[in-house]
């Protein structure tokens, strides 16, 4: 399981009191239902997100992967 799944894993064993090993599977399992419903090169961002490869440091979330989230811009 990548690291952000497992942080929030985590928390979510903290917070509700869940088995960690529970919780990993939980979240397993909504990360996967929710790549399912989205658009291939979207689900794909969202693996970049989860494995880290996307740096979300830069205060805004995303960065550049916003741009496959946002269906248009705001001018």
């Amino acid at each position: 399981m990548p690291s952000v799944e497992s942080d929030v894993a985590g928390l979510i064993a903290k917070k509700v009191g869940f088995p960690p090993d529970k919780t990993e599977q939980a979240v397993e399992v909504v990360v996967n239902f929710i790549k399912q419903k989205l658009p291939p090169v979207v689900a794909g961002r969202v693996d970049a997100v989860l494995d880290g490869s996307v740096d979300l440091s830069d205060g805004i979330g995303l960065g550049d992967t916003a741009a496959f989230f946002v269906p248009f811009q705001i001018v």
